[in-house]
């Protein structure tokens, strides 16, 4: 085309007509060019995003939404461009060179951003998958998008000074301290992100506690150099991505998987109210259907062992007592609750003694790992142990308060 518009000139004997050829060709790319993103962003993306909102499926609005084809379309204009030049301007430097390199730029952007679009697409789409949304997938994409970024930032200035890629790599090896220093944060994630996709240790909606960092609660957000967990009062902590491979943290998520959530609190009895159940105790304590196996097993043992021996004196024999007797009714009442979990850990034990009396820990496992459930069966459990104390002989103990003083005082002046 530029040869016969340079002929056409000449035969008038146009001046400049060089020039005028080079710029009616340059027009004429222009206006192709012009052309082609009327029909592409005027006439088929309006097309494609009506489609997309008529669909009843979640993916072609997302095609849409993060921008895929309207990205296409611009990398498509950068091939007709180099298709152009081809045809109407090969051999002709230096605009031929110039325009050539500028497509390439331009095809190797947009191309990074469809790129970007692809991912962000899976993303999205992953979200609706139950599998897919506990993997940490966000910070995996960014940094392949980090990593397709360098490289064709590599492959623009190497396009740009005219020089090979291998080039500037081999370049780049002495600067690989400065590299090291700017990208350590999302080298350290990166890194971080695929020990925690591969050792399946940490995944969206897991419940995160970390004292360090002061986070207790559930992960919204696993990126390449931060974790983002919503605490249980709404606020939102982030922590450093590398920092969940390189300190300790607590991750419920095998309690709630388990189905039942633990239990262990301790009731302090007053040890001046612990004593050796008398005949009246016993026969009043038959009458709990729970205690009822124990107190016969109980009785038989304590009578074939006491047999020979002067019982007159608490020194000889044994007895059965009242705080024993208690943590075997507790440990039947436990078994048969309908909200405790039969297949794990269930016992009452005694703990070392100490000023605040003797602890009694309850280790039991709810049936339930939703927080509100599990905090009325603990309650409910804690209410009806204290309030069948007083069946036993038995007293919580606490430390004096003000009123217990001042009837104290009473009590002495009277």
């Amino acid at each position: 085309m530029h040869h016969f518009i340079l002929t056409q000139l000449n035969a008038f004997a146009v001046p400049w007509a060089p020039l005028i050829a080079l710029a009616a060709v340059l027009a004429v790319i222009l206006l192709i060019s012009l052309i082609a993103h009327g029909l592409l962003h005027r006439v088929l993306l309006p097309l494609l995003r009506r489609m997309a909102e008529k669909s009843s499926r979640h993916w072609p609005t997302s095609l849409i939404d993060n921008k895929l084809f309207s990205r296409f379309a611009l990398l498509m204009q950068g091939v007709f461009l180099q298709i152009q030049l081809e045809l109407f301007l090969s051999g002709l430097e230096p605009a031929y060179s110039a325009l050539m390199i500028l497509s390439e730029v331009w095809i190797m952007v947009f191309g990074l951003l469809m790129f970007f679009s692809l991912l962000d697409i899976f993303l999205e789409l992953s979200e609706k998958s139950v599998i897919a949304r506990q993997m940490p997938l966000r910070g995996i994409f960014q940094s392949l998008k980090l990593i397709a970024a360098l490289l064709v930032t590599l492959m623009i200035i190497s396009v740009l000074i005219g020089k090979s890629p291998l080039v500037l790599l081999t370049g780049l090896g002495a600067m690989t301290a400065v590299l090291m220093l700017v990208f350590k944060d999302p080298i350290l994630g990166l890194v971080a992100g695929i020990q925690l996709s591969a050792n399946n240790m940490l995944k969206l909606g897991d419940w995160l506690d970390m004292p360090k960092y002061g986070a207790d609660g559930a992960v919204v957000d696993i990126a390449l150099t931060t974790v983002k967990v919503r605490n249980w009062d709404n606020t939102i902590t982030t922590i450093p991505t590398y920092a969940l491979i390189s300190d300790s943290f607590k991750n419920w998520r095998a309690m709630s998987e388990s189905g039942g959530r633990r239990i262990k609190r301790s009731v302090n009895i007053d040890t001046t109210s612990i004593h050796f159940l008398g005949e009246d105790e016993i026969a009043s304590l038959k009458r709990a259907q729970l205690l009822t196996p124990y107190l016969e097993s109980k009785m038989q043992e304590v009578s074939a062992y006491n047999i020979g021996l002067d019982i007159s004196t608490p020194l000889n024999g044994r007895r059965m007592t009242n705080i024993g007797t208690f943590r075997a009714w507790l440990e039947a009442w436990l078994k048969a609750h309908p909200h405790t979990h039969k297949g794990m850990t269930l016992m009452v034990r005694q703990l070392a003694s100490g000023a605040d009396g003797l602890p009694l820990e309850i280790y039991v496992f709810t049936n339930t790992t939703v927080w509100l459930e599990y905090e009325r069966i603990q309650s409910d459990i804690f209410d009806h142990i204290f309030a069948v104390l007083p069946a036993f002989g038995l007293r919580v103990h606490q430390t004096p308060t003000g009123n217990d003083l001042r009837n104290l005082r009473i009590r002495s002046a009277e």
